[in-house]
């Protein structure tokens, strides 16, 4: 591993553990959640990554963000019909929430994924 891998490595670990700290305190905290699926994400542990997501879903599933990011996940995991099914579920919630930015960017990726 280069030198530029390792560092990149060692600070999405920090990231990592940080985010773990902090919902020692807040387990339930979308944010936090959402944030740490992302490193994950970042890290390529995809399960880990799809765990947080769900969590966020079933904890609080007006958190819009996280239907866009999971449906992403799912389409580069080949689940593309777990995918379309997300991102409708999000598109009802931004609609809910009259969030038509991430209305319209769930939209693009239903209708990249769909059509």
């Amino acid at each position: 591993m280069s030198l530029r891998h390792l560092k990149f490595a060692t600070g999405m670990t920090d990231r990592i553990q940080k985010l773990l700290q902090f919902l020692e305190a807040s387990p339930r905290d979308c944010f936090l959640n959402h944030a740490l699926a992302l490193e994950y994400v970042k890290a390529g542990e995809e399960e880990q990554a799809r765990a947080r997501f769900e969590a966020n879903l079933t904890n609080e599933p007006g958190y819009v963000a996280t239907y866009y990011h999971l449906g992403k996940l799912q389409e580069r995991t080949g689940q593309q019909q777990e995918a379309i099914a997300t991102y409708e579920l999000g598109m009802a919630q931004a609609k809910a929430a009259k969030d038509m930015h991430s209305y319209n960017e769930l939209q693009g990726a239903y209708e990249d994924l769909a059509y």
